[in-house]
């Protein structure tokens, strides 16, 4: 039983190794992509925000919050009415 099994998944890797010669050789090499290439390393650094920045940027999230959050209020107390 094991020895079947383990001959079908050596032929089906067989099969995916062909299918990917074919595709590897039919694909224009100059348009090729390594996982290298793929992946560009981060440039730079992170800006930094001071304590009042962040306050107030955090602040201003919060008044929005609760702008949505009374808007969905009426809108139930309209829809219960």
């Amino acid at each position: 039983m094991n020895d079947q099994i383990l001959n079908a998944i050596d032929e089906e890797i067989a099969r995916l190794r062909q299918a990917r010669t074919l595709l590897a050789d039919s694909a224009p090499s100059a348009g090729r992509r390594t996982a290298a290439k793929a992946v560009s390393p981060k440039t730079g650094s992170r800006r930094k925000l001071s304590a009042k920045a962040r306050r107030a940027i955090a602040d201003a999230q919060r008044r929005r919050w609760a702008k949505v959050k009374s808007q969905k209020k009426a809108t139930a107390a309209a829809a219960t009415s």
